[in-house]
C-alpha cells in the first residue's frame, strides 16, 4: 500500500518539470498570479526624520509594514537564503537540486519531509494561501513561482518575502516582528535576533517567544549552529549569539502622538514634522505627571520650533486611549479659557504704545471699571509696584488697568493679525475681562501668540503637516516692535520657577481660568515654544488647580528633556536707559484738565493710511511729516516701541521714511498723553 503511493507521488513530482513547461504560456496568460504590487499594507505615519510614529493594521487586525530590501539587515538575508533558499539567485523558481532532495526523502520515508520550497515558491503560498498541502497544491505554487520570477527581479521577491512572512501572532512581515520582539527597526540586528527571525516563520505559532520559549531556543539555536557550519558567522558570533536571551514578551507597536496621526493617516503623504524621540520624551513625562494628579484629570503639551513654526511634539492627552479621563478629546485643539496668559500681551501693547515702561510704577488697588470690579487672584492688593512685578506676580488689577488704555478691541485685533481669534459669546465684543481669561482659545493659538516674544514680535505659523488640512500659511505681520517683545521676554525670565524643578533660562508665565477649570504654562527659549495644559477634558472644575502647581513643573521638566542650548535673547537697539518723568508712575502724570482742554490728536496720517514715499536723492527718502494737534510740548516719537532721537517742540513733526513696510507710530507730549497711528510706507 505504502509502495504505491510513494510510486504515485514520485510519478506526479518527477512529471512536474515537463507539466510546467508545457502549460508555462498558457497558465502565464490565463491564469496571471497574485499582483505582491498591490498588497494591502499597513498605513503608517512617519515623523520628520522618516521614524515610525504609528503603523495602523489592515484588515483583520493584522500588522503588515512596507520594508524596502535596504531596509533590512544584510546579515539577516545572508541567513535567510542561506537557510532557506542557497540557490535562490541561480534557480527561475524552482530549484531541481533541491526537488530531487524531495523525492528521495519521500521516496525513503514514505512521507513529505521538505517540499524542496524556494523562497519564491513561499512568497507564491503567502500570496495565494491554499489550506491543503497536495501534490497538485505543490505544483499549482510552483507555476505561480516561475510566473513570479518572469515578472519581478530577485530582489524584489526578497523584499515581498520579507513582507509577507508570518511571525506569530497577527505579525506579519519583517518590521512588524524586529518591532515587536525586539524594539526596533530590522535594519541592524545581532547575530541570535537574527537567527531567531530566520527561524520564526517555518512554525509562527509553535515557536513564538512569549509562548513557548523552550522551542524557541533550540530552533534559533538550530539556525546559528546551521549558520555557523555555511560559514556565515563566526565560531565567536556564534558562541555569543546561543548566550544572548530570547525576548520574552511582545512589545507594542509605536502609538505616538495619538491624536495628530490619527489626523494625517488618511493623507497620501503621512510624514509629520514631530521628531520622534521628542515625543516620546513629552508622553513618558506627561504619563508620569497623570499619576500624581488624578485619573479624570487630562492635559495637553505642545512643542514648537520657534524659527520655523514646525511643531516638533504634539500631545493631546496623557492617555489618549483611557475612559475615564476622555483622552481620546485633543486637547491642544480645544477652546478652553486662557486664565492669566494673556496679560503679558496687553503689556506688550502698552510698551509698544509709549504709555509704559517696565519699570513704572502703578497701583494695585481695588477700583471699578465702569461696573467690572476685578479682584486679586489671593484677593489681596500690593499697591504701589512696578509693571515688572504685576507681571511676574500676575496681579490682575495692573492688567486690566493697561488693557483700559490700550483697548480690548486693539488687544483682540493684534491676535487677528498673528491668525488668532477670540471666541466669544456671539454677538459680543471683547471686554476687559479678556485680561482674566474672559475669552476662549486653544493650546495652539497661545502658542502661536507667544512665538512673538522670541521672534521680536512676529508670529509664525504653526503647522506640524505639509497639506491642506493645517491651517493655510498667512502673512505674518508685525505685531510689536522688538522692543516691545523683549520687554516682556525680560519680565517673564524673571517669573520665579514651581518648587523642585531644576533652574533653566526659559521665559514662562501660568495662567488659571476660572473656577480651576485649565491650568496652564506657556514657555520659550530662542529655540523652542512649549504650551502646557491641564484639566478635565469636560470642563468640570477640580479644587486647587493652578498654573504654577499643576502645570509649570511639567513646562519645565519638557523643557529640560529638550536639552535646548538656548541664546540669551539680549535687548535691541533703542531699548530706553532712562526713563521718562512722565513714564515713572502709570496714570498719575497727566493733570486731567490739560488732558479735557487740550486733548493730544494726530491730524495726519490717518489710521492705516498707505503713504508713497518720496525720493530726495539716491538711496535716501524724504522725511514724512505728521501733524499734530493739541498737547503739550515737547513730544516723544516711538516708532514700533523704539524711541527716536531728540524730542519736537512743534506739532509738525518729520517721521524718517528710510524703511518701507507698516510702522505703529505713538507720540507722547510732556503731560503724558499719548496719541497712536498706524501706517504703511510704500
Amino acid at each position: 500500500m505504502i509502495g504505491s503511493i510513494v510510486r504515485a507521488r514520485l510519478k506526479w513530482l518527477l512529471a512536474a518539470p515537463a507539466v510546467l513547461v508545457a502549460c508555462l504560456g498558457i497558465a502565464d496568460h490565463m491564469f496571471p498570479p497574485p499582483d505582491p504590487t498591490k498588497l494591502a499594507l499597513s498605513p503608517t505615519v512617519l515623523g520628520r526624520n522618516g521614524e515610525l510614529l504609528r503603523p495602523y493594521s489592515v484588515d483583520g487586525g493584522r500588522w503588515r509594514l512596507a520594508v524596502k530590501l535596504a531596509d533590512v539587515d544584510p546579515l539577516l538575508q545572508r541567513m535567510i537564503i542561506a537557510y532557506e533558499d542557497k540557490r535562490f539567485y541561480h534557480h527561475l523558481g524552482i530549484d531541481p537540486i533541491a526537488s530531487l532532495r524531495a523525492v528521495k526523502q519521500l521516496a525513503t520515508t514514505g512521507h513529505i519531509v521538505s517540499g524542496g520550497s524556494t523562497l519564491t515558491m513561499q512568497v507564491a503560498r503567502l500570496l495565494e494561501p491554499r489550506q491543503d498541502r497536495s501534490v497538485k497544491a505543490k505544483l499549482m505554487q510552483m507555476a505561480r513561482a516561475v510566473q513570479l520570477e518572469r515578472r519581478f527581479s530577485k530582489d524584489e521577491i526578497l523584499q515581498y518575502y520579507f513582507t509577507l512572512a508570518p511571525y506569530g501572532g497577527n505579525l506579519e512581515g519583517i518590521r512588524a516582528a524586529s518591532l515587536s520582539w525586539f524594539g526596533k527597526e530590522p535594519q541592524k540586528l545581532t547575530v541570535a535576533e537574527a537567527a531567531l527571525l530566520v527561524a520564526l516563520p517555518q512554525s509562527p505559532e509553535a515557536r513564538r517567544p512569549d509562548k513557548f520559549p523552550a522551542r524557541v531556543l533550540a530552533a534559533r539555536n538550530r539556525v546559528i549552529a546551521r549558520m555557523e557550519r555555511a560559514g556565515v558567522i563566526a565560531p565567536e558570533d556564534a558562541v555569543l549569539a546561543r548566550a544572548e536571551p530570547l525576548p520574552n514578551l511582545r512589545i507594542d507597536l509605536p502609538a505616538l502622538a495619538a491624536h495628530a496621526t490619527n489626523a494625517a493617516q488618511h493623507h497620501d503623504t503621512a510624514q509629520l514634522t514631530i521628531d520622534g524621540q521628542k515625543q516620546r520624551d513629552v508622553e513618558r513625562l506627561m504619563r508620569a505627571a497623570a499619576k500624581n494628579l488624578g485619573p479624570t484629570l487630562s492635559m495637553a503639551v505642545l512643542v514648537a520650533d520657534v524659527h520655523t513654526g514646525e511643531v516638533m511634539a504634539r500631545a493631546g492627552s496623557a492617555k489618549p486611549f483611557d475612559q475615564q479621563s476622555k483622552g481620546w478629546v485633543d486637547m491642544t485643539r480645544a477652546v478652553r479659557s486662557p486664565g492669566s496668559t494673556l496679560k503679558p500681551f496687553i503689556y506688550a501693547l502698552a510698551f509698544e504704545n509709549g504709555i509704559a515702561l517696565p519699570e513704572t510704577q502703578i497701583e494695585d488697588r481695588a477700583e471699578n471699571f465702569r461696573g467690572y470690579q476685578p479682584k486679586n487672584f489671593n484677593q489681596g492688593f500690593r499697591g504701589t509696584v512696578s509693571l515688572r512685578q504685576a507681571l511676574q506676580l500676575s496681579l490682575n488689577l495692573p492688567a486690566v488697568q493697561l488693557l483700559d488704555a490700550v483697548g480690548p478691541l486693539r488687544l483682540a485685533s493684534s491676535f487677528r493679525e498673528a491668525g488668532v481669534t477670540l471666541k466669544l459669546p456671539r454677538n459680543t465684543s471683547p471686554t476687559l475681562a479678556v485680561a482674566l481669561g474672559g475669552a476662549g482659545l486653544t493650546l495652539e493659538d497661545l502658542v502661536t501668540l507667544y512665538s512673538v516674544f522670541p521672534r521680536g514680535g512676529v508670529p509664525f505659523t504653526l503647522h506640524d503637516h505639509a497639506f491642506t488640512h493645517q491651517r493655510e500659511a498667512t502673512a505674518t505681520p508685525q505685531l510689536f516692535g522688538a522692543n516691545a517683545s523683549w520687554y516682556v521676554a525680560d519680565i517673564l525670565a524673571g517669573t520665579a520657577r514651581p518648587d523642585g524643578v531644576a533652574p533653566l533660562a526659559i521665559s514662562y508665565k501660568t495662567g488659571t481660568s476660572y473656577g480651576y477649570r485649565d491650568a496652564w504654562a506657556m514657555g520659550f527659549d530662542s529655540n523652542y515654544v512649549v504650551g502646557v495644559w491641564v484639566g478635565r477634558a469636560d470642563g468640570t472644575a477640580v479644587a486647587e488647580l493652578t498654573g504654577r502647581k499643576a502645570a509649570a513643573p511639567l513646562l519645565f521638566n519638557v523643557f529640560a528633556t529638550l536639552k535646548s542650548i538656548a541664546t540669551k535673547l539680549g535687548p535691541p537697539r533703542g531699548v530706553m536707559a532712562n526713563m521718562p518723568a512722565t513714564l515713572k508712575h502709570f496714570g498719575s502724570t497727566t493733570p486731567p484738565e490739560a488732558a479735557t482742554q487740550h486733548p493730544l490728536q494726530i491730524m495726519f496720517p490717518p489710521e492705516g493710511a498707505t503713504l508713497v514715499r518720496v525720493v530726495e536723492n539716491v538711496g535716501i527718502y524724504r522725511p514724512v511729516v505728521m501733524k499734530l494737534e493739541g498737547g503739550a510740548a515737547p513730544y516723544r516719537v516711538l516708532i514700533n516701541g523704539a524711541p527716536t532721537e531728540g524730542q519736537f517742540r512743534t506739532k509738525d513733526i518729520d517721521i524718517n521714511a528710510q524703511s518701507a513696510g507698516y510702522s505703529n507710530v505713538t507720540v507722547i507730549d510732556a503731560n503724558g498723553q499719548v496719541a497712536s497711528v498706524g501706517l504703511n510706507l510704500q
